[in-house]
């Protein structure tokens, strides 16, 4: 069986949470799983031929839950994105539309330093607009989004056509 066969054996769709959601807790009851999502990844980021990376950004919550490990087998920097008012100390904010209004994202300011390569990682993308907050943040603190990483894209939803690097998912789903 494949890395990504097995990953998305660890996944379990639920139809009606208010709507159909993938969850994907279940694959971090399995530290095997977790393992293989992370060595996935690096292996992906480190065989790409991409410029070297100064930083792991992770987007709130669950680009937290690898990012910081994943930035520790690169060896670069772990940066979070949180929602507006999470973090302390001066920041730099930005808004993005969600499927029921507006939202906001915040960095600390500093945390990418001008010039510096980033990858901006969390588990999905679906219409695309909180990573694409997340690169703004980025170009507004000076640095260059390298690429954007993702557990899961839900590809029927186009939102890599809003993202301004490439794109890579580990799993894809068309439905």
């Amino acid at each position: 069986m494949s890395d990504v066969a097995f990953l998305r054996s660890k996944l379990r769709a639920i139809p009606d949470f208010p709507k159909k959601v993938i969850n994907i807790f279940p694959l971090f009851q399995d530290p095997l799983a977790v393992e293989t999502l992370v060595t996935h990844i690096v292996h992906h980021l480190t065989s790409s031929n991409l410029a070297k990376i100064d930083a792991v950004v992770g987007l709130d919550a669950r680009g937290f839950l690898l990012g910081p490990i994943i930035a520790m087998r690169l060896g670069c920097a772990f940066v979070p994105v949180r929602k507006a008012g999470k973090l302390p100390g001066a920041t730099t904010q930005v808004a993005y539309t969600k499927e029921y209004g507006t939202d906001y994202f915040e960095m600390q300011e500093g945390a990418i330093k001008k010039g510096q390569n980033v990858i901006i990682l969390d588990d999905l993308i679906a219409t695309g607009g909180s990573a694409k907050a997340a690169g703004e943040l980025v170009a507004l603190n000076g640095g260059k989004t390298v690429e954007y990483v993702f557990f899961i894209e839900l590809s029927f939803l186009k939102g890599r056509d809003l993202l301004d690097a490439p794109t890579y998912a580990v799993m894809t789903f068309d439905d």
